[in-house]
Parts: structure tokens; sequence; C-alpha cells
């Protein structure tokens, strides 16, 4: 572990933080804490910055309720920059946006990024914008049961392509998982829920498991 003390601010006292989700990895936003707002951060587990415009400490949230529990903070190989990994209440950025990130300048078209976060994007586009031809927006249109009738067959799909081959059963949980998300989008339903469920539930399995050692 390093010591705060063994970290490089620079000669205003202070040293950068790229800010990360913990869950999809994605740059929320980049700040600067000098070593009072870090020390402030470690003490309570919440991000505290520097703003080097209005000159004085902020706790990210502290206004908007947005905050943002810290996971790590780990420094680079100069010990100059840090970067925060955080699970966070709201949008990070104060223009209401996930993330301060969102302007492309330019994207390389021989790389297809794909990402189960991007995948819900469009998916949520369909059902804002709807598009003619398109068999997301014809799930929306038809509704509800529609969509529950698709994941209801597509579960089965998957029970019998797990019996075939792996191959089938990948096949067949690729076409559940997009329903699934579609059935998501349907009830207001975002990933971010489904993540701090299946945190809660690990919390409670360790729990489990610690009881069970004594």
């Amino acid at each position: 572990m390093i010591n705060i003390d063994d970290l490089k601010f620079d000669e205003k006292g202070l040293i950068p933080a790229v800010v990360q989700d913990y869950y999809t990895k994605k740059v929320l936003t980049v700040a600067y804490m000098n070593r009072e707002s870090l020390q402030i951060s470690v003490k309570e587990g919440k991000t505290c910055f520097f703003s080097r415009s209005r000159q004085k400490l902020w706790r990210k949230g502290e206004t908007s309720g947005n905050v943002q529990h810290i996971v790590s903070i780990i420094a680079d190989c100069d010990l100059d920059a840090l970067t925060v990994e955080v699970v966070k209440e709201g949008p990070a950025c104060h223009l209401g946006t996930d993330s301060c990130f969102e302007n492309a300048v330019w994207v390389n078209p021989e790389y297809k990024p794909f990402s189960l976060p991007a995948l819900y994007d469009l998916i949520k586009g369909r059902k804002d914008s709807p598009k003619e031809g398109s068999y997301t927006t014809y799930l929306f249109e038809k509704g509800l049961d529609k969509i529950l009738k698709k994941v209801g067959e597509e579960c089965t799909e998957v029970i019998i392509g797990a019996k075939n081959s792996k191959e089938e059963a990948v096949f067949e949980i690729a076409d559940l998982t997009y329903h699934v998300l579609v059935l998501m989008v349907q009830q207001g339903i975002t990933l971010q829920d489904v993540l701090d469920e299946l945190a809660a539930r690990h919390v409670v399995d360790v729990k489990v498991k610690q009881e069970k050692m004594k």
C-alpha cells in the first residue's frame, strides 16, 4: 500500500484523479485532489476533490446528491496520478449525463466495440425513437405481453441448446440476453438496478458463509 506522503503532488499541491465506474469501467470524470481532499476521500469512503476554479474543497454530490462511493484508489507508476474506482449514485456529470465523456471526437471504423450498456442504450433508443422495420421497435409496439412471451420462449431455447452443445447454448443465451434487455427497458429497469441487486446478494452471501464458518 502506498502512503499518501509518497505521492507526487504538483507545484500547486494537486494530483489528477481519473474517476472510473467500478462496474462498467467507464471513465466518469477527471478531477483534482490535494492532500486534504484525498485524506477526506479515504476517511469518508466518498470522493472529495479540490476545485481549481473555486479554490476550495468539494464533496461530489454535496448539493446534487449524486455521491460516489469509493472502491479503490490506485496510483500510477510515477505516483503522480490516480485512478479512483467508484460505485456512483446518479449521474457523474453536472450536465446530468452518466459520464463527463460523452462527446466523441473520433472513432476508428476498424473497431466495433461492444458492451451491454451500449446494447441497452441502443434498445432504449428504439423505444424512445421508434424505427420502421426494426424488430426491437416491433416488440415495444406489441407491448409487455409479447415481450414476456419472447422471454419465455428464449428461456426454453436456452435449456434445449444447453442439452445439445456449448455453441448452441451460447447462441440461445445471447438471444435470451437481448430479449431480457428489451424487457428491462420496457419496465424502466436499468443495468445498474440489476448490478446493485447482485451486489447486495453478494454481501448477503458473504455474511452467510461467515456464519457457517463460526
